[in-house]
């Protein structure tokens, strides 16, 4: 189990932690090498993953059904509906320096896409990690890395994911801004699991070798913001102004403004529309 998890806090009486042998059965053959770790609460999965890396040998998917200290972008905390969300962190071993993570978090972006469309639920994504459904947030990523320690030139890459199953409307009235979720407040959460999981060990094994660029076009295809008038900002100040033309293949942001084309690599800055 890993570190910080306990059990009292989700009231695991109630309910019962999902299947790691259905989920592995559920999901697709680029997931075998997968080890699993559901648990019932935690501070945060990627955190507990982040803390063990010199001792993981494989792939690692670390579940919880309530996360108590989850974060976001820029140490920003996470919130997510009790039963109402998947909250989980996959970690994988990558042979790549950390240069060559640029557009990572959009390719998982597309990944996630992929599979939520696959099962009808239709979502844009927001440069660079969040998904959106009908303009609302609908699900957040949190790349986190880490050195091998007994393997030069390799690093882990530990991908956490919220997306949100059900509660938006609640939840959106506690952060007092609109929160989309995907609608079924049943939802065989293990299938949900299951997929995600195999879009993640799809695409990882893809960008390893050959980075983001055979992502780039599908990205632009799931653009929330393609057209649009934006702002880039960072703490809070404008930094640039224009109009979003989608990402080159490398992953920065392409913003057509009065100047002309300029190219903006993802850190700590922020997109939002543009006031008119």
């Amino acid at each position: 189990m890993p570190s910080g998890s306990v059990v009292l806090g989700y009231n695991a009486r109630m309910h019962a932690l999902p299947s790691s042998a259905r989920v592995a059965a559920l999901a697709g053959e680029a997931t075998r090498a997968v080890a699993f770790e559901i648990v019932a609460e935690t501070g945060s999965t990627n955190a507990d993953l982040l803390a063990r890396v010199a001792t993981l040998t494989q792939p690692t998917l670390c579940w919880a059904q309530r996360q108590t200290a989850g974060r976001g972008r820029a140490g920003r905390p996470w919130l997510a509906a009790d039963n109402g969300a998947l909250t989980f962190s996959l970690a994988w071993k990558l042979r790549l320096p950390p240069q060559a993570l640029s557009g990572l978090s959009l390719a998982v972006g597309v990944a996630l896409a992929r599979q939520l469309a696959a099962r009808g639920v239709m979502v844009q994504l927001k440069w660079p990690n969040d998904l959106l459904r009908d303009g609302a947030k609908l699900a957040g990523i949190l790349i986190e890395t880490a050195a091998d320690k007994n393997e030069r030139g390799a690093l882990w890459v530990v991908i956490g994911v919220g997306l949100n199953l059900a509660q938006g409307d609640a939840l959106g009235a506690q952060l007092g801004r609109a929160v989309a979720d995907i609608g079924q407040p049943q939802a065989d959460r293990e299938a949900w699991m299951a997929a995600l999981l195999t879009g993640l060990c799809e695409m990882l094994p893809v960008f390893e070798r050959e980075g983001f660029a055979p992502f780039a076009q599908e990205w632009n295809g799931f653009d929330a913001y393609a057209g649009c008038e934006v702002n880039i900002l960072d703490r809070g100040e404008v930094l640039h102004h224009g109009r979003a033309a989608g990402v080159d293949e490398t992953g920065r942001l392409l913003l057509d403004t009065e100047a002309g084309r300029i190219a903006i690599m993802a850190g700590d800055v922020s997109l939002r529309m543009a006031e008119v």
